[in-house]
């Protein structure tokens, strides 16, 4: 293929990678580690797909496709960047403003065609934008990074293919995206590696690192080589944290932290191991509210370790809707063992979003669950209740366990839960509060549940430092 002055060829370097860009199913997405190639490739699959185009009684091969990116700035700065890289020269561009960024591509080809075609940029942190989405008549859609895209919106695109152009039918349409790998609670996860839907082809490309005895190392197999520089993938290695190495340039999936844990002695490996409930044990409950609420249920061991059994985590629910669910899940799961507490936070005597007014104490109660507040709502206090039951050591296992059923949990305390990193240059600094997200809520039901039951006491009597200090702005490491 060629355009001005410029002839287009390009070589996938890797068995993966080409089944991708030549794949014909309607629905197709491909995995791999950074430095694959996918992203060129996602670029090279949306210009065959124009080409390709069967042409109009006047010899025009028409079509239009969205490239969808998380953010404007990712869009701007790889996405776009990427495909102008290769194709500016063939049309032109305009950069957007209350319109979302469109190229506008126009060239001959060999056979005496022509190909008229539209990439359209959208981010989704620009509401104008989405909602132009929304009315966009498309030939197809790329989903660049497609784990960082909620699945409702993968859904809503994948209706808005095929409807151009309309004098022609589409020769081909659909959805196709590229991505580094997800963590395994992910919908990307479960819909390739547990549901695998019919109409959908998840490709999964060689990692670049490979893992031989603990050690990781480069693979010869991975994709994409020619075209990095010697070592790549050795070098990057370097100074990066095993979940980052796994994840990134081993393509496995998993949890990476990005932030400062805010409970940073948590260990997976010590800290999570399955166990058996007593029936008889008292079951003890904290509670975190709004309208992602979470519950995590527990019991005390004689000696005072506390055992971490299962949770609850909601997305936009009301206080009635939890309160269903929480005494659901108990009759479920502790139908024998009695109720040694219920805390929730402090601010739930507040009313609840979208609850007529009602306090989320007061529901609960209504329904039957003696919820009251925690004794404080003092965030150092609240941390160190769990640091403190974490790093205990009772009868040789950690006087904090929690179930691998808690994978929320489990993962906000190895670090979903954690303080952002501040964007300032030299040494790294990080709010003086943690990140409001998926994992925080859970978190913090679990200091609930720890305050409820007197584990900040022994706190409080501890003799402080009464030399005064400047108030921390923020955290540093």
């Amino acid at each position: 293929m060629s355009g001005p002055d410029v002839e287009y060829v390009y070589k996938p370097q890797g068995d993966t990678l080409e089944a991708y860009i030549l794949s014909r199913e309607q629905r197709t997405f491909i995995m791999g580690p950074l430095g694959s190639g996918k992203t060129n490739g996602s670029c090279w699959k949306a210009f065959r797909i124009m080409c390709e185009q069967e042409p109009d009684a006047d010899g025009v091969r028409r079509s239009r496709g969205a490239a969808v990116r998380n953010t404007y700035p990712d869009l701007a700065g790889t996405t776009i960047k990427d495909w102008l890289d290769m194709f500016e020269d063939l049309g032109r561009y305009v950069a957007g403003g209350m319109e979302p960024p469109t190229h506008y591509l126009d060239f001959d080809l060999e056979d005496g065609t022509r190909v008229e075609a539209e990439m359209v940029f959208i981010a989704l942190d620009r509401p104008q934008h989405e909602r132009k989405l929304r009315g966009l008549q498309l030939t197809f859609a790329w989903v660049n990074e497609t784990k960082e895209i909620p699945f409702s919106l993968v859904s809503m695109l994948d209706l808005r293919v095929g409807r151009y152009p309309k004098e022609v039918p589409p020769t081909w349409y659909g959805l196709f995206g590229d991505t580094n790998a997800p963590d395994n609670d992910h919908w990307y996860y479960r819909m390739a590696e547990e549901d695998r839907p019919e109409g959908y082809v998840f490709l999964r490309q060689p990692g670049g690192v490979i893992k031989v005895g603990d050690q990781w190392v480069e693979n010869p197999e991975a994709e994409n080589l020619v075209n990095l520089p010697p070592g790549y993938y050795t070098k990057g290695m370097q100074g990066k944290k095993e979940d980052w190495i796994r994840v990134n340039l081993g393509n496995e999936y998993g949890f990476v932290m990005d932030g400062k844990a805010v409970h940073p002695g948590y260990v997976d490996s010590l800290h999570c191991a399955a166990f058996e409930v007593p029936r008889s044990a008292p079951l003890f409950i904290g509670m975190d509210f709004g309208l992602t609420p979470a519950a995590t249920f527990g019991f005390r061991k004689p000696l005072g370790g506390w055992r971490i059994r299962s949770e609850v985590v909601a997305t936009d629910m009301g206080a009635k809707s939890f309160a269903r669910e929480v005494k659901l899940h108990i009759a479920q799961l502790y139908p024998e063992n009695p109720i040694g507490g219920i805390s929730g936070d402090p601010a739930g005597d507040q009313r609840w979003q979208g609850d007529e007014g009602l306090t989320p104490f007061k529901i609960l109660r209504a329904a039957g669950l003696e919820a009251k507040p925690a004794p404080t709502n003092e965030f150092a206090l609240r941390v160190e209740a769990v640091d403190t039951a974490m790093g205990r050591l009772i009868d040789g296992e950690p006087g904090l366990l929690v179930h691998p059923d808690c994978r929320v949990l489990r993962k906000a305390l190895a670090g979903g839960y954690c303080y952002r990193r501040l964007a300032v240059a030299g040494d790294a600094r990080y709010t003086d509060k943690p990140d409001k997200n998926s994992y925080s809520h859970v978190a913090e039901s679990l200091q609930y549940l720890l305050t409820g039951a007197g584990e900040h006491k022994a706190i409080i009597a501890r003799p402080r430092n009464t030399a005064r200090s400047r108030p921390t702005r923020a955290i540093t490491d």
